[in-house]
């Protein structure tokens, strides 16, 4: 598992459900450059290798936790 923390603003509780959705911004975020496709993109990627992607979201810090299953018939770099 690979988290992601921040202490920027923060999501709202209404918009984790969303989160994932493309082209989907917060409305504290709206104010900045970005397209709304980051969080998109991590979910399309983490679920092509059968993992998925999760918020967590705590007053002014945001943690994104990314799963991917480690294929039993492979061994990890050290």
């Amino acid at each position: 598992m690979l988290e992601v923390s921040d202490r920027g603003s923060g999501f709202p509780s209404a918009f984790i459900p969303e989160a994932f959705d493309r082209f989907t911004r917060a409305e504290i975020g709206r104010t900045s450059a970005g397209s709304g496709l980051g969080l998109a993109i991590v979910r399309a990627i983490a679920q092509a290798h059968g993992g998925d992607v999760s918020i967590a979201a705590t007053g002014s810090r945001t943690t994104v936790a990314i799963r991917i299953p480690q294929d039993e018939g492979r061994a990890m770099p050290r």
